[in-house]
C-alpha cells in the first residue's frame, strides 16, 4: 500500500509537471498579447488542479487495471494458440471500445447536421466502430505472423490519399477527424496493452517493431470507410444548402451545458462515463470466463484500477471543462476580433504543443515506448517531438483556414510525404511513429482543436463550417508522424557519423 501511495504521489507531481506548457501559454497570451484579466480566474485555477489529480489517478488505474488485464489475456490468447479467437478478440475489443466513444458521438451528430440529414450518425458510428474492430483483428494477424508494419501502412495511405482525391470536400475534414476520435484516452492504453502484450508472449517478436501499430492501423481505416460512405452520401443526395450555422448553435449549446453544476448531474455524467466504458468491460469478463475459463489474477486491484481509470478520466474531462475550455475559447476570438492573424499562429503553435505535452495518452504510450526499446529511445525526448509536430501541424491547417485553401491538397501532399519517410526510417520505430501519430489526438488535443478550427470557420468571412471548419485534427496527426520519423533519421544519420551503432 506504501509503495502504491508513493508510486502516485511521484504521478501527481509528474502530473503537475506535465500541465505546466497549458498554464504559461495562457498566461503569456492572456496578460502578455491580451493585457486583461481572465474571467473566471477561480474555476480556471480549480479545473487546472482537478485535470491535474485526474491525469494522475487515471495513469495509476491503467497501471493497476487495463496494462495487467490486457496482457494477461493476450499471454492466455498466445498460450492456447488460437489464431481465430485471438483475431475475434482483437475484433470486439476495437468495435467495443470505439462505439460508445462520446468524441465519436459528436462528430457523428456534427455530420447528420452538416449533411443537413443525409448522413446518418448511427450509421457512420458503426462504420467507424466495425472499422476498427476488423483493422485491430488484422493488427493481431500481423504481430502472430511477423508482418512488417510499413508496408500495411504505405498500401493504407496509398488508398487514403487515392480516396481523399475523388471524396466531396464536404466529407474529407469530418472523414479525418472520425479517425482521430477512434483513439481517445482508454482505447490507446488498451489497444496498445494487447499488442505489447502479444508481441512479448510470441517468440521471436520484438515489442518495440512488432508490439506498436495497433493504435495507427484504428486511425488509417476509419478514414478511408467513411470518405467511401461519403462519395455515396453525396453522390446520390442533392448538394448541401447549409451554411454550418445549426452546427455553431448546437455546439455553443453543448459547451453551455458542458460543465456539471449539481450533485445529480455530477452523478449522471460519472454514470455515463461508466456507460461508456461498460462494452470494454462486458468484452474483457465475456473472453476471461466463457472463452478462457480463468480467473482474472488479482481481481481486487484490477477491479480497482479500472475505478480509477473512470473516475480519473471523469475528473480530467470536468477540470479541462471548467479551466480551459472558456479561455482558449475566448483568447482565440479575441485574437481573430482584434486582427492579429501573426499572434493567431503563434498561438495556433504555442497552445498545439502545450496540449499534446499534456496528452494522458501520450504520456502512457512514451512511458511503454521507453521500456519497450531499453534504451533506444528517450519518452521525454519523444513526447517533445511529439507535441512540436502537433504545433507545427495546428499552425499550417490555422493558415488553410485564414487562407482558404482545399484540404485536399494539405491532406494529400502530407500523407505523401510520410509515405516517402517510411521508406527511409529505420524499421525500429516506424510502428510507433505511426501510433504516436495517432495518440496525439485524444482529449485534451480533440477539443481544443475542434473548437479551434470551428470558431476560425465561423469569424472568417466567406469560409464554411462543414468544409473549412472540420479537418485541424488531420494536421495533428499527419505532422507527429513526420517529426519522430524526421527524428529518427537524423539520430541514425548522427550515429553513422560518430562511428556508433545505429
Amino acid at each position: 500500500m506504501n509503495r502504491l501511495l508513493r508510486q502516485f504521489l511521484d504521478t501527481l507531481l509528474h502530473s503537475a509537471r506535465n500541465l505546466l506548457p497549458i498554464v504559461l501559454v495562457v498566461g503569456v497570451f492572456q496578460f502578455l498579447v491580451l493585457q486583461q484579466m481572465p474571467d473566471g480566474l477561480l474555476s480556471m485555477v480549480v479545473g487546472l488542479l482537478i485535470v491535474v489529480l485526474g491525469v494522475a489517478l487515471f495513469l495509476q488505474g491503467l497501471e493497476m487495471g487495463v496494462f495487467p488485464i490486457g496482457k494477461s489475456l493476450s499471454d492466455e490468447f498466445a498460450a492456447k494458440g488460437s489464431l481465430p479467437w485471438l483475431m475475434i478478440f482483437g475484433f470486439f475489443i476495437g468495435f467495443s471500445a470505439v462505439i460508445a466513444e462520446p468524441a465519436l458521438i459528436a462528430v457523428a451528430e456534427q455530420a447528420e447536421i452538416i449533411s443537413e440529414g443525409r448522413i446518418d450518425p448511427l450509421i457512420l458510428r458503426f462504420l467507424v466502430a466495425a472499422s476498427v474492430g476488423a483493422v485491430v483483428a488484422v493488427g493481431v494477424l500481423r504481430i502472430i505472423l511477423g508482418w512488417p508494419l510499413h508496408w500495411m501502412m504505405i498500401g493504407g495511405y496509398l488508398v487514403v490519399v487515392l480516396v481523399t482525391f475523388f471524396a466531396p470536400e464536404e466529407i474529407v475534414g469530418l472523414a479525418y477527424d472520425s479517425g482521430g476520435v477512434t483513439t481517445n484516452i482508454v482505447t490507446v492504453p488498451l489497444i496498445a496493452a494487447l499488442g505489447l502484450g502479444l508481441a512479448a508472449s510470441i517468440r521471436g517478436r520484438n515489442p518495440l517493431i512488432d508490439g506498436f501499430g495497433l493504435v495507427a492501423l484504428a486511425v488509417m481505416v476509419p478514414m478511408i470507410t467513411v470518405q467511401l460512405y461519403g462519395v455515396v452520401v453525396f453522390t446520390l443526395g442533392d448538394d448541401p444548402a447549409g451554411n454550418g450555422s445549426e452546427v455553431v448553435s448546437v455546439l455553443e449549446e453543448q459547451a453551455d451545458t458542458a460543465v456539471p453544476t449539481s450533485a445529480s448531474s455530477l452523478l449522471m455524467d460519472l454514470l455515463s462515463m461508466v456507460r461508456d466504458v461498460l462494452p470494454i468491460i462486458l468484452v474483457i469478463l465475456f473472453f476471461q470466463f466463457l472463452v478462457i475459463r480463468k480467473r482474472i489474477p488479482h481481481l481486487p486491484m484490477v477491479v480497482f484500477g479500472f475505478l480509477l481509470v473512470i473516475v480519473g478520466l471523469y475528473a480530467f474531462v470536468v477540470g479541462l471543462k471548467l479551466g480551459l475550455f472558456p479561455i482558449g475559447e475566448s483568447m482565440a476570438e479575441q485574437l481573430i476580433a482584434h486582427g492579429r492573424v501573426f499572434w493567431l499562429y503563434v498561438f495556433a503553435f504555442a497552445i498545439g504543443f502545450a496540449t499534446t505535452m499534456a496528452e494522458p495518452a501520450l504520456i502512457a504510450v512514451g512511458q511503454k515506448a521507453e521500456e519497450a526499446a531499453k534504451g533506444k529511445i528517450n519518452g521525454n525526448a519523444i513526447r517533445l517531438v511529439v507535441a512540436l509536430g502537433v504545433a507545427v501541424g495546428i499552425t499550417i491547417g490555422v493558415h488553410r483556414i485564414i487562407s482558404g485553401d482545399s484540404i485536399h491538397l494539405y491532406v494529400i501532399c502530407g500523407y505523401t510525404l510520410v509515405i516517402f519517410l517510411t521508406w527511409l526510417t529505420p524499421k525500429y520505430i516506424v510502428a510507433l511513429a505511426y501510433d504516436l501519430g495517432g495518440v496525439t489526438t485524444s482529449e485534451v488535443t480533440v477539443p481544443l482543436i475542434t473548437a479551434l478550427g470551428i470558431g476560425l470557420a465561423t469569424q472568417i468571412e466567406g469560409r464554411s463550417v462543414m468544409i473549412d471548419g472540420f479537418g485541424l485534427i488531420a494536421f495533428a496527426s499527419i505532422f507527429p508522424i513526420v517529426s519522430v520519423m524526421l527524428y529518427a533519421i537524423t539520430a541514425e544519420f548522427i550515429a553513422k557519423k560518430r562511428g556508433g551503432p545505429s
